[in-house]
Order: C-alpha cells, then sequence, then structure tokens
C-alpha cells in the first residue's frame, strides 16, 4: 500500500517537474525563436542561398573568329544550361569583368579555329577566376564539356563520326539532377536538431543556478534521474516538432525527394537527440552560467557540427588529423542517414551502426551529467 502511495507521489511530482519546465518553454520567447524561427531561415538560407551546382555560371565569350564553325560554338555556349552568357567582346574588356567579378570565366574562341576544325582539331582558351578554385575548376570542366559535345555533334553532321570501342553511359543514382538542395536540405535538419539539443538544453540547468532555484530543488526528495528527464523530455519533445516542421518545408517548398519512410526519419532523429542534450545539459551544470553555457554550446557543438560532420566539406579531403576528429563529432552519424533516408530510401544496414554510435555518446555525456549535477541533499 505504501509503495503503491510512494509511486503516485513519484509520479505527481515528475508531472509537476514536467509541467513547471513546459511553462518555462512557453514564457520563454528565445525558445520558439531557436526552435521555429530559425530553423526556417537556416533552411531558406541552405535552400537558395548556398548553392554548389554548376549551372549558370556567369562567363564571357570572345569570339575572335567569323568562321561559321566559330559563331556554331558560341552559340552552342549561350544555349548551354550550365552556362549565363554575362558579355561578349574582345578579350581585354573581359578581362576587366573577371577581375571585378562580373564573370567567372572567359572562353575565348581564336582567330583561326574555323581552319582548325577544318583539319580536324579545335582549340579554345579558357581563363577562371582563381580566386575561386571550386567554381573555376567547373567553370573549365563544363567549358571543355560543352566544346567536345559540340565537335562530336559536327563530326557526326558532316559524316565524320567514328564509333568509339568503349562507350560510357554515366548514370547518377539518386540525385539524378545534381541538385545540391538534395543533400544541403537535410543536413540543415542536423544543425536545427543540434542547436534545439545542445543550444536551449545547456540553458536549462545553469537558468536553475543563476535564479537560485536550484538550491530549493536540492532539498526536495526528487531522484537525479527523474530531475534530469524532467529537463529533457520537453526539449525532445520540441526538437521531434522542429523536425517535422523542417521535413515538411523541405518536400513541400524545397522538393527535396523523400524516399524513405517517417518511421525511419523519426527513429533516426530520436536517436541523435539523445547525445545532443546530453551535451547540452552537461555544459549547462558544469558552467552554471547561461550566457557561458551559450557560448561553449555554439563552439562544441553547433560550428563542429557545420564543418567537421560532412555537412559542407568532404571529410575525405580534410587533413588526416581532423578526419580523426570528426569521429567525436555526433552529427557525422547523423547527416548521412538524414541524406539517405531523404534522397535513397531506408537502408537500415547504414542506420543501425550509425544509431548504436550515437547512443553509445548519448549514454557517455549523460553519465558524465550526472556527475556534474552534484546533489547535496538525496
Amino acid at each position: 500500500m505504501n509503495e503503491g502511495i510512494s509511486a503516485a507521489m513519484r509520479g505527481r511530482r515528475f508531472a509537476s517537474m514536467l509541467a513547471k519546465e513546459a511553462r518555462q518553454i512557453v514564457r520563454d520567447p528565445s525558445t520558439f525563436l531557436i526552435a521555429f524561427l530559425l530553423p526556417v531561415i537556416l533552411l531558406f538560407l541552405m535552400g537558395y542561398g548556398v548553392n554548389l551546382d554548376a549551372a549558370h555560371t556567369r562567363i564571357g565569350l570572345s569570339l575572335q573568329d567569323d568562321s561559321a564553325a566559330a559563331r556554331s560554338l558560341a552559340g552552342a555556349y549561350q544555349r548551354s544550361r550550365y552556362f549565363d552568357v554575362r558579355a561578349t567582346g574582345s578579350l581585354a574588356e573581359l578581362e576587366h569583368r573577371l577581375v571585378g567579378g562580373d564573370i567567372r570565366a572567359i572562353v575565348v574562341i581564336p582567330q583561326d579555329f574555323g581552319r582548325q576544325v577544318a583539319r580536324g582539331g579545335g582549340t579554345i582558351q579558357i581563363v577562371t577566376d582563381g580566386a575561386l578554385p571550386n567554381t573555376a575548376s567547373f567553370a573549365a570542366a563544363y567549358a571543355e564539356g560543352e566544346r567536345a559535345t559540340w565537335a562530336a555533334s559536327q563530326a557526326r553532321d558532316s559524316g565524320r563520326a567514328l564509333r568509339p570501342p568503349i562507350q560510357v553511359s554515366a548514370r547518377f543514382w539518386f540525385n539524378p539532377e545534381l541538385a545540391s538542395r538534395n543533400f544541403l536540405v537535410p543536413g540543415a535538419i542536423a544543425v536545427v536538431m543540434t542547436m534545439i539539443g545542445s543550444l536551449l538544453t545547456a540553458l536549462v540547468v545553469a537558468r536553475e543556478w543563476e535564479r537560485g532555484t536550484m538550491e530549493a530543488l536540492m532539498a526536495t526528495p526528487i531522484g537525479m534521474g527523474e530531475f534530469l528527464l524532467s529537463k529533457v523530455i520537453p526539449y525532445f519533445l520540441l526538437g521531434l516538432v522542429s523536425m517535422t516542421l523542417c521535413a515538411l518545408l523541405a518536400v513541400t517548398v524545397f522538393a527535396v525527394p523523400f524516399r524513405g519512410s517517417v518511421f525511419a526519419l523519426f527513429a533516426i532523429s530520436s536517436v541523435y537527440l539523445v547525445p545532443a542534450l546530453g551535451q547540452g545539459l552537461l555544459i549547462s551544470a558544469a558552467l552554471k552560467n547561461q550566457f557561458v553555457a551559450s557560448q561553449v554550446a555554439l563552439l562544441t557543438a553547433f560550428l563542429p557540427t557545420m564543418l567537421l560532420s560532412g555537412f559542407v566539406f568532404e571529410i575525405s579531403s580534410m587533413p588526416r588529423v581532423i578526419q580523426a576528429l570528426t569521429y567525436i563529432v555526433p552529427a557525422r552519424y547523423l547527416i548521412p542517414q538524414l541524406q539517405t533516408v531523404f534522397i535513397a530510401g531506408d537502408d537500415w544496414r547504414l542506420f543501425l551502426p550509425n544509431m548504436g554510435v550515437l547512443l553509445a555518446f548519448g549514454v557517455v555525456l549523460f553519465a558524465l551529467c550526472v556527475h556534474a549535477t552534484k546533489r547535496r541533499i538525496a
């Protein structure tokens, strides 16, 4: 009988703690800004502001030959979906526009281009802006590809085309359009969950210390597990709601394909929130100051998720020391799962090992959090 009464009292006490934390979330406008407004802004920045596609690169065209072949090639560049021919004229004029950033590359069709084509050749000059290495590489590769496509078409029209011994048929799985939005937007969802999981919860325990309510909580018979769960559960649910909003925007507004299952998406997100919330609580419990905790959360959670998770920069292209450092960034194990569930579908052979690593991170972080949140009164 006493055990039943005690369990009922613990249940009511825990419910009261949850209600207290929920009211705190509702009263704090910054929570809604971080949970709902910032995710939308971030998605729009990643969906529209950050573009890694090579389409519509601004170039200049210097046509120095008046032959039919030169005019035909110039027309091919002007019709290409990869280029936006912003200017034509002499090389000197276009160089000035390249220096000013108005164009990113110059295609020069030389004076004797027509004679070269008649002899079975045909070379062009491609000048790129080396200050932007990625754009320069894309522009040079696509400009040469456009010339090669044009040359093959000319050869077919003249009957001189020979069937090559090997024909290459390129297929791009999962993302045939090679649209960067399709992998940037799912990656942005990981950043959103990091902000909610780590940044918001980094303020939770520190707020109790700053307001002097932590001592009152210590004087209550609430257990450490109840205390931490009452802090974690509201933000866990808030993180899932924000993730759902981001996923709906990704599919409906940004037209990102969703080929996986809703169950897989929620399972992956739920598991990731465990280490994210644990990291935020650990920072909050260890520092006991909201301002310092928020800064540490930005440095240890938000920035690594942006820079060291493979979200924007390929991990394989990083120095080996930095590659080794990425293994302790939880978002490294989330972003491939989100990108897969959106553009490829469910692959539990990929999901389960990564989810196991995330759960292990969560166990370690919550254990450290319990150790850091010292109780004086049981």
